[in-house]
């Protein structure tokens, strides 16, 4: 079967596309060598700020784990909608979907386990403690984010369980500035609609030392959607649409005293209502849910000396999912709550010139009740406590930074685990760049309890990697090309043999990974390439869905008031169980226009070669579709 769909004309063409992006690449950097490319960029563009790569605040050229920065404008610029439809394009990052928006979702970040990557909203970890082992991100819209940080690879040692993969950081809008409101809607294919509304600004004036900030946002989605499971494949499926709707808020308040100390709170919450199909029924069934997601933090930021910052944060998050079935053997009802709460405070001490130190503790409060509808109840709790520390700086050409934490979960091993990250500086744009890790990552109170097939003698998984790259940046260019190779013992999996979790896998995946963005003959270009090899170990398998080549290509050029752009993704072939999922290309276009210096009108297309495409064997994925909207930002 798989040599007859590796000559299919579908799979050629989807073959194709890597080797089309490799080409343009190449054929870019021979007409426009690297010197050239920055020419086309002002001569004071800055790098961005990041603080993800080592919990303090630093050029993003600085950050020696591979870190990417999405902005607000690139937001605008994509038209995502979604969490997933963003991250789509940014190397090493791979989505699997259950049907459309709002549907079940899995990340694969650098070929990692989903819930071997932390997602973190405004700092609060979006940890779910069911037995999933999967983050709610289906239902994260895009209309509350300003910012998003991604670090890739293992920094267990900075951030604890959950880190294996990287570091997803999403930072929600903050105010500053005059009062000012902001407002869009969007209408589309099947049936489809958005509005969004903000109110942003400070009181006090730009600068002042008793400034109140405050940014408050809101949207609402509908879409009408399609049939999550494909009939052919699964004939027991409903073939009626499935939908979806969603509601989110989110906002900041924050006072600043005077210009050393700052207290404030953030908050966003997001209700996902949608409809779902199960393989297993009868095509009259009717399955619906909802999932609600919540993180709240209340913070005080101090500088207490002229060389020490402290914060101090007291967050929660939420993650709450409810589903009803109607189908031929009556109804049911299930449901889960996962809550994390957690006391964290954290402190950034500048040490010498060039050099600082940061040092922390943290405590959780973890919970997770569930309901399976047939009677099986679970209500588990247990605490976790961290302590973290990290040095960075440079001394010549040469960066250094070194992280150690120590962790401590309720009836689990103790795990201690460090970082260690080297720059050489070979030329004012070019740069080598080495890193060695450990980590580890916690069997979810799911895993572990659940009726039936919980396993309390689970131990954590660990892991180690290492990581060899360059990089060059001139002036509005940025290019990282790396090799990585990550190792994971103790891996958990699924046994259906003895219908329990077990620490049974081992898995290992090495790697190449380029990512570059620039400005080719005024022609804002961005580029990504990964190719893996993501495998059991214990069998020599690939793990399943895990694509070996990923690759995206887009630009976006401005023409007067019009600016138009795309971009192309490809994932390569999949094993899926039992099943092989081709590889595919997707195409999508977008086109804004300046209407006055506050409206702007934009419209795209998604999926413009209507390609049919499955990220899971027997879950569709959208066709093609087509949108239009209005913004008003003064």
């Amino acid at each position: 079967m798989s040599n007859f769909l590796a000559h299919t004309p579908r799979a050629r063409a989807s073959a194709r596309a890597p080797v089309l992006l490799s080409l343009v690449c190449c054929a870019l950097s021979a007409a426009f060598p690297l010197h050239a490319w920055s020419q086309t960029v002002s001569e004071t563009a800055l790098a961005p700020i990041v603080v993800t790569a080592a919990r303090v605040a630093q050029p993003q050229t600085d950050a020696l784990p591979f870190t990417t920065v999405i902005s607000a404008e690139d937001i605008r610029r994509s038209q995502a909608v979604d969490l997933p439809a963003l991250l789509r394009r940014e190397a090493g990052i791979q989505f699997t979907q259950n049907g459309g928006l709002g549907q079940a979702s899995g990340l694969f970040v650098r070929g990692a386990e989903t819930r071997q990557t932390l997602v973190l909203i405004d700092g609060v970890p979006l940890t779910k403690q069911d037995a999933t082992g999967t983050v709610s991100i289906e239902h994260l819209m895009l209309d509350q984010i300003d910012r998003i940080e991604i670090v890739r690879g293992n920094v267990s040692s900075i951030y604890g369980s959950s880190a294996i993969g990287g570091v997803i950081q999403i930072f929600t809008r903050r105010g500053a500035g005059p009062a000012r409101v902001t407002a869009e809607a969007e209408a589309g294919s099947r049936g489809t609609t958005r509005v969004a509304a903000g109110l942003i600004g400070n009181v006090g004036g730009a600068g002042a030392s008793e400034a109140f900030h405050y940014a408050l946002n809101a949207s609402n989605f509908r879409t009408n959607g399609f049939s999550s499971l494909n009939p052919g494949q699964v004939p027991a499926a409903n073939p009626d649409r499935d939908g979806y709707r969603n509601s989110s808020v989110s906002g900041s308040l924050s006072r600043d005293f005077g210009s050393e100390h700052e207290v404030g709170l953030n908050f966003s919450a997001t209700r996902g209502r949608f409809d779902f199909d199960s393989s297993f029924g009868a095509p009259t069934d009717v399955q619906t849910g909802r999932t609600d997601v919540s993180a709240f933090s209340l913070f005080s930021q101090n500088r207490l000396t002229q060389r020490w910052s402290s914060r101090v944060t007291l967050a929660e998050s939420r993650d709450r999912n409810a589903n009803h079935y109607d189908t031929a053997f009556g109804i049911t009802d299930d449901r889960y709550r996962s809550r994390t709460r957690s006391l964290q405070w954290t402190n950034e001490i500048a040490l010498t010139e060039g050099w600082s130190a940061t040092a922390g503790a943290e405590r959780q409060w973890q919970r997770l009740d569930t309901d399976d509808g047939f009677g099986d109840l679970l209500g588990v709790a247990r605490n976790a406590n961290s302590a973290f520390a990290g040095v960075q700086g440079k001394v010549g050409v040469q960066q250094f930074q070194f992280n150690v934490r120590h962790d401590r979960i309720d009836r689990l091993e103790s795990a201690t685990t460090g970082y260690l990250g080297y720059g050489l500086l070979l030329s004012d744009a070019w740069k080598l760049l080495a890193s060695a890790a450990t980590g580890f990552a916690a069997p979810p109170l799911g895993y572990l309890y659940s009726p039936g097939f919980g396993n309390p003698d689970l131990k954590p998984e660990r892991s180690r990697s290492f990581e060899l790259g360059a990089q060059y940046q001139r002036q509005g260019t940025l290019m990282r090309a790396g090799v990585f190779d990550t190792r994971t013992r103790q891996q958990l999996q699924y046994d259906p043999v003895a219908n329990t979790f077990a620490n049974i896998a081992r898995a290992k995946n090495r790697g190449l990974e380029v990512s570059a963005s620039t400005t080719v003959a005024e022609t804002a270009v961005r580029a990504s390439l990964t190719l893996q090899d993501p495998r059991d170990e214990s069998t020599g398998a690939r793990l399943r869905r895990r694509a070996q080549t990923l690759a995206s290509l887009g630009a976006d050029r401005a023409f007067g008031a019009w600016q138009v752009g795309g971009d192309i993704g490809f994932t390569g072939a999949r094993p899926d169980g039992g099943a092989q999922l081709p590889a595919y290309a997707l195409v999508n276009l977008t086109t804004r226009y300046r209407l006055t210096k506050s409206v702007e009108l934009y419209g795209r297309i998604e999926n413009a070669f209507d390609r049919d495409y499955q990220t899971a064997t027997g879950y569709n994925q959208p066709p093609r579709g087509v949108f239009a909207g209005v913004r008003w930002q003064p």
